[in-house]
């Protein structure tokens, strides 16, 4: 299997993002894993990373629910970045909302899929093995 170049998490969730990491690294399925605690600081890594190296993370594992800037609003500011490779970032959504209308709402959004949290070795290798 090729390794993926670059996964970024986005969740609030400090204790989230470190045990989301280090089941990844474990797995050696990414060359790197960054972290951010909200959209914004998410956004903020992909313009700066994207534009200066031009490669962007292949994957995003995202939340919905956070403080500064959502799941919701990263995906619409996301979409209006001017990036060359963005169709080639794969988004998925990770989250404990069972909300019907944020997973209504999520079909209106260029992204892969959804998972539940937490996310597990299983739930990786089916993502990475669909996408």
């Amino acid at each position: 299997m090729t390794k993926i170049n670059s996964i970024l998490l986005v969740d609030d969730d400090q204790i989230n993002n470190f045990i989301n990491k280090r089941i990844i690294n474990k797995l050696g399925i990414a060359d790197e894993v960054k972290t951010a605690l909200n959209g914004e600081e998410a956004l903020n890594y992909i313009q700066q990373h994207c534009q200066n190296t031009g490669q962007c993370p292949e994957l995003i594992f995202l939340d919905i629910n956070m403080p500064v800037m959502n799941g919701f609003e990263f995906l619409n500011e996301f979409d209006s970045l001017p990036l060359n490779n963005k169709d080639e970032v794969k988004i998925i959504v990770l989250t404990t909302s069972t909300n019907p209308g944020d997973l209504q709402k999520l079909k209106d959004y260029r992204i892969k899929g959804f998972l539940n949290k937490p996310l597990t070795e299983k739930k990786i290798w089916e993502a990475i093995n669909q996408y």
